[in-house]
């Protein structure tokens, strides 16, 4: 059986309770090296057989799979956030699939919502924004032109953009493109959740600059739209004068 798991954005205490199960019962455990926080290999057992997938290709992941699956061994496939973003799984189970290895999935915290922790911000605000999108700037990963940037910016919703931190000339341009104002928020976080998290806010009209000398070059995520420090309307959820199945408004 094969446990493909959600590794969470870094702190190791942000994996889920099945993870860290999975985890401690694997025998073999193929890992993201370049983005899981090594601190969670500690839960493994000892004599674990351990594989970082950083310098593995996607037939030799398969094939050491298909190796403990004939041995009778359990494997976690560890990927960091949750895997079905950015996750390259697909490809893998599809492979799974092919050669009759069983595997379920557990999720994980996405590194976006540890980025809204570390910024202690909520994306949908009433009055503001009601969508988040996720996405990224195209690179080698071609980006279909209904979902580039500037595409997506002209709904002036909340946006958390993966991948892109190297190129964030570009990508504050597509969305000044777009219709976002050289006056909107923005915030880039590195490594939310670890020790070494930084924060950096802006504008779309700063933030190019703010950045400069903070080393931030990779494993960073940007947030852009009103919802960053903005004046927001109070949720109906709780007001005194509103009912809804739970409770009675009071006036």
């Amino acid at each position: 059986m094969v446990h493909i798991v959600g590794a969470g954005p870094g702190d190791p205490e942000l994996i889920t309770v099945k993870g860290v199960k999975y985890l401690k019962e694997a025998d073999v455990v193929i890992y993201a090296g370049s983005l899981v926080n090594p601190a969670l290999l500690e839960y493994c057992k000892e004599g674990a057989a351990i594989h970082n997938s950083a310098h593995m290709t996607l037939d030799e992941v398969v094939e050491t799979i298909e190796k403990a699956e004939a041995e009778g061994k359990m494997t976690v496939r560890l990927h960091t956030g949750d895997p079905a973003i950015y996750g390259a799984i697909q490809e893998q189970m599809d492979a799974f699939s092919k050669r009759g290895i069983e595997y379920d999935v557990t999720p994980g915290v996405s590194s976006f919502l540890a980025t809204a922790a570390a910024l202690r911000q909520e994306y949908t605000l009433p009055g503001i924004s009601q969508t988040v999108i996720i996405t990224r700037n195209e690179g080698r990963t071609p980006v279909p032109d209904r979902e580039k940037l500037r595409s997506l910016a002209s709904h002036q919703a909340t946006m958390c953009i993966f991948l892109s931190i190297t190129m964030l000339d570009k990508v504050v341009q597509e969305l000044l493109a777009g219709g976002y104002t050289e006056d909107t928020p923005i915030a880039i976080v590195q490594k939310a959740s670890w020790p070494e998290q930084k924060i950096v806010r802006g504008t779309l009209q700063t933030i190019c600059e703010d950045i400069k000398d903070q080393n931030i070059d990779r494993t960073a995520m940007i947030v852009v739209g009103h919802c960053l420090g903005a004046e927001y309307e109070l949720s109906r959820l709780y007001a005194s004068e509103f009912t809804h199945m739970f409770r009675k408004a009071s006036k």
